[in-house]
């Protein structure tokens, strides 16, 4: 494995411990405040956008064409916005456990765009890999999933979800490219920024009435954990995985998520038990992680036909 591929695996792995963390610690944030889910969205994403322009102020200035400014207004769109925004309306309409299965389904959009956009080839071993992290994930998720639903599933939030799990995958394929040519501070700063001009009018009242002083230290760290940790440093760890590995590579580690989740709910909270089902299930995850960065991308495959010809025409 390349230096540069490792460095990929080992930043969607942090993002997405992190991200797996944030569920629990969100939910103790929406249990012991007044603080909306939609709020939540509003607060991180202006909060990310005010740090990532502090980052910048320390990080080399770099020039990004005008042409790629207006790119990266329509990638914030999908991979912010839609992203954060929809799920967060479809998960206040549906249950949380429909809503965590839904977000299994990311890997396996990303791999149909990435087919008909990219023309990454679908191999046996990426669709084995993909089925097999799905199963582990849902296994996680439905051993979970008794004492977690808040309330039963909604055919509309299903269908939110769902939609934003697609815009997600369509900006992990379709701005691959962009990705690849700024520093991550660079593209964060100028998502951030679009999407808290889009959110901004749709927020400014609850933001404007939120009373901070009255806000206990324990709810504090938990919004500090949300904006800096699960916000600021995972959007600046995606970029890094998104260059350097396959979108459908790349996707697969959102099946981290539900681990780090189940992980606190049995050691912190000791509302379930790790048994043999959880062991088989992330078992599962990683083998299926693996499974999908052992397969071949569309270069290779050409390069080994290349290979093939030369070979037949030699002899």
């Amino acid at each position: 494995m390349e230096r540069n591929e490792l460095k990929g695996h080992g930043a969607m792995f942090a993002a997405n411990f992190m991200w797996g963390l944030m569920s629990p610690v969100t939910k103790f944030v929406f249990l012991g405040s007044a603080i909306t889910p939609v709020l939540l969205v509003n607060i991180r994403i202006i909060g990310a956008a005010a740090l990532f322009w502090a980052a910048s102020l320390f990080a080399k200035p770099e020039h990004v064409d005008h042409h790629d400014l207006l790119r990266l207004f329509f990638a914030a769109l999908l991979g912010i916005v839609f992203n954060q925004g929809v799920y967060t309306v479809g998960l206040g309409l549906t249950s949380p456990v429909d809503a965590s299965i839904i977000s299994t389904s990311t890997p396996i959009f990303t791999m149909v765009i990435a087919a008909f956009y990219l023309r990454e080839p679908v191999t046996a071993k990426k669709v084995t890999g993909i089925f097999m992290g799905a199963v582990g994930a849902l296994m996680l998720i439905v051993s979970n999933g008794g004492s977690a639903t808040a309330q039963d599933g909604n055919v509309w939030g299903d269908i939110i979800c769902i939609a934003a799990e697609v815009c997600f995958a369509s900006y992990l394929v379709v701005f691959k490219g962009l990705i690849s040519r700024y520093s991550p501070v660079t593209l964060m700063k100028w998502m951030f920024t679009y999407s808290s001009i889009c959110i901004i009018p749709f927020s400014y009242t609850d933001l404007a009435a939120l009373e901070w002083g009255g806000m206990g230290a324990g709810l504090l760290a938990a919004l500090a954990f949300i904006v800096v940790g699960a916000t600021f440093v995972c959007y600046l760890l995606s970029p890094v995985g998104q260059k350097h590995l396959r979108p459908t590579v790349a996707s697969m580690y959102c099946y981290v998520q539900p681990i780090m989740a189940t992980g606190i709910v049995v050691f912190y909270w000791g509302t379930s038990s790790f048994n043999i089902v959880k062991v088989m299930a992330i078992a599962l995850v990683f083998l299926g992680v693996y499974m999908v960065t052992q397969s071949k991308s569309r270069a290779e495959l050409e390069a080994h036909a290349e290979r093939m010809a030369q070979g037949t025409g030699e002899s």
